[in-house]
């Protein structure tokens, strides 16, 4: 119970700040709308990486499984590093994906409830109109930035067992042993990255039509 409460108490008192910041935003003239804009293409910047930092760990890989002969120490400590940099661009991404719902709520809240102050029928009815169209197309973005996430998991799974493999098996038989794993990874990163190209050109059609709203 004292950590449910803590938990809820956390959740509050995040919301509150955030709640805060966006008012003091709206203050200097930045409104929820922009901030929706700036984390969009903030999320598919980290996408981006996430694409360049999969496909470095696949390069290093593919160098692993050429290994005739050398330091394996350097040869793990490279492998490492890619694991390492590889989690750190998927926290990244997902991090970002949550800073977009969470101005997503916040947007579409206000959005909904200012429909309420209209004494116009015909701007109310062409407003909640662009509120139902602005919220499909957010939904479609977020569906595909939540698959391309998720196709992230078994990436990270299979650097982080090729990683300990190693660690505990520094010895050429080891580095042969993972040969097997390569297609199988190979073949993620490709899901990964085609998923996160999807949802990179969903979020440049959302971020169009929002701006258009």
């Amino acid at each position: 119970m004292p950590y449910l409460l803590a938990l809820l108490l956390s959740v509050s008192l995040l919301s509150g700040c955030q709640s805060a910041y966006y008012s003091a935003m709206e203050k200097v003239g930045v409104h929820k709308r922009d901030i929706m804009v700036d984390r969009v293409e903030e999320a598919s910047e980290a996408q981006q990486d996430a694409q360049q930092q999969f496909t470095s760990a696949l390069d290093a890989l593919k160098a692993l499984n050429q290994f005739d002969g050398g330091e394996l120490e350097a040869a793990y400590n490279s492998i490492n590093d890619q694991y390492e940099d590889s989690v750190d661009a998927a926290d990244k991404v997902s991090s970002r994906i949550a800073a977009i719902e969470d101005v997503a709520d916040a947007l579409f809240i206000e959005w909904q409830e200012e429909l309420e102050l209209y004494s116009s029928a015909k701007l109310k009815r062409d407003s909640q109109t662009k509120l139902r169209s602005t919220k499909a197309s957010y939904q479609t973005m977020l569906s595909a930035m939540h698959r391309a996430e998720q196709k992230m998991a078994p990436v990270l799974d299979t650097l982080r067992d090729n990683t300990l493999y190693l660690k505990h098996n520094l010895n050429a038989a080891a580095i042969g042993s993972l040969q097997g794993e390569f297609n199988d990874l190979q073949r993620d990163i490709q899901r990964a990255i085609k998923d996160m190209e999807t949802a990179i050109s969903e979020s440049e059609r959302f971020i169009a039509q929002l701006k258009k709203a």
